[in-house]
């Protein structure tokens, strides 16, 4: 696959009862302010938050089926949480091709965005790409 810098894709997902019940199972992660609304009323953000992971993970989905695609390996992320997704927020995924590394390997600009257009997620990922001869 050929990547290039400024090369970006996005997913838009809408955050669920079902997405933060599925995950906290999964992960064993049944913290109160995901799942306890009464918790949640007197936490910080006076309501239910997503999992930040949970966000996190929609990284993984655009990078293996959009950029770069099938095949590619996670090989690192960083992450800063700016603020919180709630159930029935509408999440703008964006992967942005910041710089070819060589040997295959690309920098990755990572964001969430709410549906009002506030970053709530960003961070760096370096991704190994399949088909590594045209990066």
């Amino acid at each position: 696959m050929n990547v290039n810098p400024g090369d970006s894709a996005s997913v838009v997902r809408l955050i669920t009862e079902g997405d933060i019940r599925a995950f906290a199972q999964v992960t064993g992660d049944f913290n109160p302010i995901h799942l306890d609304e009464s918790a949640a009323e007197a936490g910080f953000f006076g309501r239910r938050i997503a999992h930040g992971m949970l966000l996190a993970g929609f990284f993984s989905a655009v990078i293996a089926e959009k950029l770069p695609g099938k095949g590619s390996i996670y090989l690192s992320q960083t992450l800063r949480f700016l603020a919180p997704a709630f159930i029935g927020d509408e999440i703008t995924v964006t992967v942005e091709v910041l710089e070819l590394l060589g040997r295959g390997k690309v920098k990755l600009i990572t964001t969430c965005a709410n549906q009002m257009g506030k970053v709530i997620l960003d961070g760096e990922a370096v991704v190994l790409v399949a088909d590594s001869e045209n990066v």
